[in-house]
């Protein structure tokens, strides 16, 4: 099974990296598009739609992401076709945002989940919708930014993994996600440690503006590296209460070894908005 992972996320890799620094923009949005469209598919399966009812929910999901695009591209004579920063897409992240911090936080503290279809539908939209406006905006700003942000989930992701492997005893959230251990979040935490470390070294010029002019820039990275981190975490934990309501064990099985796509960008959901709220806003 870990060969297998690995293999598939190689592949996943190899394609992601040259999507992400070949592809034209409008491509590149198209891409993006694809990544999302088998996870509203998969989101439509976890809240229990009929194939029709599965296959519309695509269609919307479609839709709004090209609506978007079309109230805030930007086309310039002769050159790439690019989001244009407005209120629009601000008050996009700024919702996602806000989902992620206070009202996942406190339904798995509650233990509650959406149920009703129209409730849980109107989540997937802002769960997805943001992370392709953010997936695409994000590599407005550059391929090597997006890939640093994305990697924070990553690098979070892989460390918890195996640092709950080896030493996890004390269950984070038992009756949500048994695997996971407050052992791998510290090893997730240390993980990124060393990697804004390493960012503030060789990449201070992909820090946020906001951060390049304060004094205490660098810690002020790791804070919000820190911040991201906890987010994919909420993201992750978030997708496996929908998967034990639902009774599945993955979204998917379309990539061998990782389940479904939602099961590979649930952390990205929750951490590239709020990336694009710092950066883009």
């Amino acid at each position: 099974m870990l060969k297998t992972r690995v293999i598939t996320a190689l592949v996943l890799l190899l394609v992601l990296l040259a999507a992400l620094f070949l592809l034209p923009q409008r491509v590149w949005a198209a891409f993006a598009g694809v990544l999302v469209v088998p996870a509203a598919w998969e989101w439509g399966k976890l809240i229990k739609l009929s194939r029709f009812g599965g296959g519309l929910y695509v269609v919307v999901v479609a839709a709004v992401c090209a609506v978007l695009f079309g109230l805030t591209r930007g086309d310039t004579p002769g050159g790439p076709v690019v989001l244009q920063p407005g209120g629009l897409q601000s008050a996009v992240y700024l919702g996602a945002s806000l989902f992620w911090m206070i009202v996942v936080p406190l339904w798995l503290w509650r233990s509650w989940l959406p149920r009703a279809r129209w409730l849980a539908g109107l989540t997937g939209l802002l769960v997805l919708v943001p992370t392709w406006l953010a997936l695409v905006e994000l590599r407005n700003l550059g391929p090597l930014l997006l890939l640093l942000l994305m990697s924070v989930a990553w690098i979070s992701d892989i460390a918890a993994y195996f640092a709950g492997r080896r030493f996890g005893r004390h269950k984070l959230a038992p009756s949500i996600s048994p695997g996971k251990t407050w052992e791998g979040v510290l090893g997730a935490v240390l993980a990124v440690s060393l990697y804004a470390a390493l960012w503030s070294l060789v990449g201070q010029a992909h820090f946020p503006h906001v951060l390049k002019s304060m004094r205490f820039g660098t810690f002020g990275m790791l804070l919000f590296l820190w911040l991201l981190t906890a987010i994919g975490i909420y993201g992750d934990l978030f997708e496996s209460a929908l998967k034990r309501q639902a009774g599945v064990k993955d979204s998917g099985a379309l990539l061998p070894g990782h389940g479904g796509v939602l099961d590979r960008i649930d952390a990205l959901t929750a951490v590239l908005p709020v990336a694009a709220l710092v950066y883009l806003s």
